[in-house]
């Protein structure tokens, strides 16, 4: 179990209906694969992780591990003031070391997350060292010679790739688990959406800041509506806790952020729909793991609550939480560790006409990243 919150079962759904993900990517492991796997032994590959002591990082090896990559040797990569520390992997412990141009000899498979800066400058020598990169930074996203993928709808594109690939934005990646299935069966023209993204998005300091006010304002024993704190934000612009900012990433001369606007940008690319719309607001709040995302979606063919459902349930990687009547219905607390995103609070759109309003809710640092990030190294095998 990874993640903050208890363990709990997730009711199983059928296996998808649609098109084979196998037929795409031999290796695929899940969640619903059922192709016979070839032996894994004989495709034994040489990993590094570039950013292995942050939070993505982290939880690139446990996949690595639970999801029995086959890894024959792993290099763990980060600055120079993390290298020497050691880190866990399959029960043997494993040295960091300082990331050089000249790290990547004899790798097969580099998976990057330490921002776009550290990708642009040392993914091209991995790739010249003959290594095929799996980056989660944007850096890479919208180039056209870079395949932007989530293996569950995209998974072809990686055979088009020239060294590199890019993992999608977290929310991004998370809307289009749901929201994608119902482009197939109905036709995606335009969303409206507002993410509600946790703060472990933004990196481990911001998780100490969110958690130090929590305990600042219980240790003042102060009333419920005092909730602002004299002590000052450093990671945020403001106080997170107790409060939501709509603000996530730069703000763009259109008023829109760049976070916000990679939903159409990066959605148009995986869906391989240039006409795909997107009016999103982005709001970090005080939850530590997780992202959910409200989304309202118009559709071409007419859409029911039924049809949809019934879509939605065959979905790969996504687990349908929709019973209202018994408070049934996808929550970050208990989403943060899981595989799979999770949809729910299906209903007709009031304000248009052939719309459709779902709730869907994933880990961020999994199939927002490295969950996403092997499963495409798995397609590489």
């Amino acid at each position: 179990m990874r993640g903050l919150s208890p363990e709990d079962e997730m009711p199983a759904i059928p296996p998808p209906s649609g098109p084979c993900i196998e037929a795409d990517c031999p290796y695929y492991r899940g969640p619903f694969s059922t192709t016979p796997q070839p032996d894994p032994m004989s495709t034994l590959k040489n990993v590094a992780i570039v950013g292995a002591t942050g939070a993505v990082g982290a939880e690139m090896i446990r996949c690595l591990e639970e999801r029995a990559f086959p890894v024959a040797t792993l290099t763990l990569l980060a600055s120079a003031r993390s290298a020497g520390k050691k880190l866990k992997f399959k029960g043997e412990d494993i040295t960091i070391q300082e990331l050089t141009p000249d790290s990547f000899a004899g790798i097969d498979i580099a998976l990057f997350s330490a921002g776009g800066g550290i990708s642009r400058d040392f993914a091209p020598h991995a790739v010249k060292a003959g290594a095929v990169v799996v980056d989660n930074s944007s850096y890479f996203r919208q180039d056209p010679d870079t395949p932007l993928v989530v293996p569950e709808i995209n998974a072809a594109d990686v055979k088009s790739h020239k060294g590199i690939i890019a993992n999608p934005n977290c929310t991004t990646a998370i809307s289009l688990m749901a929201l994608y299935p119902l482009h197939q069966a109905f036709g995606v023209t335009r969303i409206w959406a507002s993410s509600y993204q946790a703060v472990s998005g933004t990196g481990a300091q911001a998780i100490e800041e969110l958690a130090n006010q929590s305990r600042e304002w219980a240790s003042q024993n102060r009333e419920w509506d005092a909730a602002k704190l004299d002590s000052k934000p450093h990671v945020y612009p403001h106080q997170i806790a107790f409060n939501a900012i709509p603000h996530v990433d730069s703000f763009l001369d259109s008023g829109y952020t760049k976070e916000e606007m990679k939903m159409e940008n990066e959605g148009r690319k995986i869906m391989h729909h240039d006409k795909f719309r997107a009016s999103v607001t982005c709001v970090r709040i005080p939850v530590f793991r997780s992202h959910s995302i409200a989304i309202s979606a118009e559709f071409e063919k007419p859409v029911t609550v039924e049809a949809a459902r019934e879509v939605l349930s065959k979905a790969p990687g996504l687990d349908m939480l929709d019973d209202p009547a018994n408070k049934v219905y996808p929550l970050a607390l208990d989403i943060a560790g899981r595989d799979n995103c999770a949809v729910g609070r299906l209903r007709m759109d009031c304000a248009l006409d052939n719309g459709l309003s779902f709730w869907v809710v994933g880990d961020q640092l999994l199939k927002g990243a490295a969950l996403n990030a092997v499963q495409i190294a798995e397609c590489l095998l």
